[in-house]
């Protein structure tokens, strides 16, 4: 592969002895991976019903390898029931190292397509908030399918700058993420049109939108917030030196280091103006050194958390509101327990909305919560997002088929199905559809035939 020269000798630098190495990695084939669902399945029990041959990604706990070349995991139906997300194993590292807890107020600050926020929002376990943000509201389309395929429902979805989201979320965050735009350096193996990317707009370019982003993310981080800032690139001006620039605009925040990998590397102290000997805390990643490609990723707290809660004054201002007898008859059939106080309806659409969000009028939305269905007359019918939403036992009328059985695949082509052998003639109504106990979505059952409610726009082709 022909690569820059400018680059190569940037590199040279870099690496010094080990750069002839890391040209040789480009002779090898990159690397294929997923990362297990862990609200909906744990990685050992995946491990068991996982229909192709994986290995461990050993430095992220619910990550494997499959084989790229072989395998077609975005084929199976384990992957339309959200049980995994395809991601290159060492992008999976930023959202590994930060810290969420259920409860936490999460910010994604770039999202889209979705590969860290899955991660964070899955880690919350139902309980606290994501707010995941694209400015590009067509990759944010696409961040909205991904989030809502793993099931995630306290979530918003938003498309809007960095800086008109701190006006609205002023300390508001428990943690935040931001996987800036950078050169792509990272990723120059993987894919070849990365290198004309980078001839295009280089690391110069990205470096003031990264400086920028990330002050702006700390307004909006919590005193004793945690802070992960990641990019895909090499270069110092993209990684080390936005890390510098936060800590001399904002005193405040100290580095913190992080779990481990043999294969990992320090940061560079010396590429920076201050050289402060705690940049050697951030990590960076080579693909010569390990089995993945380039990243560079820094952990940082925001000073000390205050005795009284700081940030946005969040009020639920909705009250409770009356809806069709549809719905509740609906919720009837669902385990799961829904505040009302929490219900909220445009026009017919129904949503379940996170606790504790401030007054966020003039922002621009693509997802307010659980989007739960559709009132109509006095029907509620039920959305996909509910559908994925929903666990194992959660809705009592349930049509479970295996992933070898071939209906499964005509219901996610949208095809009418048979199910006269699982049901009884009498039964009728709305019934979640399974794959080995885990939902895909609805049907509509009617004398043992079963009406396709699968989303169009998320059918198999």
């Amino acid at each position: 592969m022909r690569l820059p020269e400018e680059f190569e000798e940037k590199m040279k630098g870099l690496l010094k002895e080990e750069f002839s190495d890391y040209i040789a990695c480009y002779d090898k084939p990159r690397y294929y991976g997923l990362r297990v669902n862990t609200d909906k399945i744990s990685a050992e029990e995946f491990e068991k019903i996982c229909p192709f041959a994986i290995r461990p990604v050993p430095w992220i706990k619910n990550g494997y390898y499959y084989d790229g070349e072989k395998d077609a995991p975005s084929k199976h139906p384990y992957y339309y029931a959200g049980l995994y997300y395809l991601q290159e194993p060492s992008a999976m590292t930023p959202a590994s190292r930060i810290p969420i807890e259920p409860g936490d107020k999460v910010l994604d600050v770039c999202a889209a397509p979705g590969g860290k926020a899955t991660e964070l929002g899955a880690r919350l376990k139902r309980d606290g908030i994501l707010v995941a943000n694209d400015l590009s509201s067509s990759r944010a389309k696409g961040l909205l399918k991904n989030i809502e395929v793993f099931g995630i429902g306290n979530v918003l979805v938003l498309s809007e700058e960095p800086g008109k989201l701190s006006g609205y979320f002023t300390e508001y965050f428990d943690k935040i993420l931001i996987d800036a735009p950078c050169s792509g350096e990272g990723m120059f193996r993987k894919d070849r049109k990365m290198v004309k990317a980078w001839e295009e707009h280089g690391p110069e370019f990205f470096s003031n939108i990264q400086k920028s982003i990330i002050l702006q993310a700390a307004h909006m981080l919590k005193p004793g917030g945690m802070l992960l800032y990641s990019t895909c690139t090499f270069d110092s001006r993209e990684n080390e030196q936005v890390i510098e620039h936060l800590l001399d605009t904002f005193p405040e925040f100290r580095i913190v280091s992080m779990e481990g990998y043999e294969g990992f590397c320090k940061g560079r102290p010396e590429v920076t103006r201050s050289k402060r000997p705690e940049l050697s805390d951030t990590v960076r990643i080579f693909p010569h050194r390990m089995e993945g490609e380039g990243h560079y990723l820094a952990l940082l707290q925001k000073g000390q958390p205050s005795e009284t809660e700081s940030g946005t004054v969040c009020k639920d201002k909705r009250g409770k509101k009356r809806f069709s007898e549809g719905l509740w008859n609906f919720l009837e059939d669902v385990s799961v327990s829904f505040d009302p106080g929490r219900m909220d309806i445009k026009g017919e659409r129904v949503y379940y909305m996170p606790k504790g969000l401030p007054d966020m009028r003039g922002i621009r939305f693509l997802r307010t919560g659980l989007f739960l269905g559709e009132l109509k007359k006095n029907r509620f019918e039920p959305s996909q997002a509910f559908a994925m939403y929903l666990k194992k036992g959660e809705y009592a009328k349930t049509i479970d088929l295996s992933a070898k059985d071939e209906r499964i695949f005509r219901y996610l082509k949208g095809e009418t199905i048979h199910v006269s052998d699982l049901v009884k003639d009498s039964d009728k109504g709305w019934y979640l559809i399974c794959v080995d106990s885990y939902p895909l979505g609805w049907g509509k059952l009617l004398k043992g035939t079963l009406k396709n409610k699968y989303l169009p726009g998320w059918r198999l082709c």
